[in-house]
């Protein structure tokens, strides 16, 4: 699955690069995913697989902090990335005419730019808060990569603080670009229900389908992890829950 992951994301953003017909911000965006999500696997799979496959289960400090590092940064830029593309869309199918003054290449590598430098610096903000904090020991995590909330659960000091951070970075930075998402394809759903030709419907909305899909799959599982009360929160369902996030 994981080489299947790599193999398919490079082979998107060849295609993208080598295609001129496929310049365009939709598949600017895609490819800008494909990168994205290449690293996202491989920031917890490899280490994951090494796990499984050896008798060491272990990871320094710094390893730990790297891939917690990593995962929140792409996490949250996919996040970002995620309403881009919603716009983008929406730009497109509602306002076709204004599509190309709206969406030239200085707003794509705007949007793009904006969300890899929200990604690193709260993912920044984040680990440092939570790799400060003193751990007693024994240092074992119950879970399969360095995520935040088992971490926590590691500490010696009260936590409160650091849920309470981590649940204000969820609310905003998935949730309000859910919502965007949302906005975005109720727009885009009510232009093509006042299109006339069936077809014209189907192979509008077609193109919307991928990016609804992975919505789905991202999200869903995002806020089945991180926006539960603590009451509910239990190892088991996160990490199937997070399995779902990286693949």
């Amino acid at each position: 699955m994981y080489l299947s992951a790599l193999v398919g994301n490079i082979l998107i953003i060849v295609i993208t690069r080598v295609d001129a017909a496929l310049h365009s911000p939709m598949y600017f965006f895609l490819k800008n995913l494909s990168f994205l999500e290449i690293g996202y696997t491989t920031s917890t799979i490899p280490q994951m697989l090494v796990n499984f496959l050896t008798k060491r289960k272990g990871i320094s400090f710094l390893g730990c902090a790297t891939q917690m590092y990593a995962f929140s940064l792409l996490g949250i830029t996919e996040c970002c990335l995620l309403a881009a593309m919603a716009y983008d869309r929406y730009m497109a199918i509602c306002h076709p005419l204004r599509y190309t003054t709206v969406m030239s290449w200085n707003m794509c590598f705007l949007l793009s730019a904006v969300s890899w430098l929200t990604g690193v610096l709260l993912a920044l903000g984040q680990t440092t808060f939570i790799f400060t904090l003193p751990y007693c020991g024994p240092n074992r995590i119950n879970h399969f990569f360095c995520d935040l909330l088992p971490l926590l659960k590691l500490a010696c000091v009260d936590t409160f603080k650091n849920e309470i951070a981590i649940y204000i970075i969820a609310v905003l930075f998935i949730t309000v670009p859910f919502l965007l998402i949302v906005t975005s394809y109720v727009q885009i759903l009510h232009t093509i229900f006042k299109m006339p030709s069936a077809g014209g419907k189907r192979k509008t909305f077609s193109t919307c389908c991928s990016h609804l899909v992975v919505v789905t799959l991202f999200y869903g599982s995002g806020i089945a992890t991180y926006l539960r009360p603590k009451v509910f929160y239990s190892s088991s369902s996160n990490k199937n829950c997070l399995l779902s996030l990286t693949h």
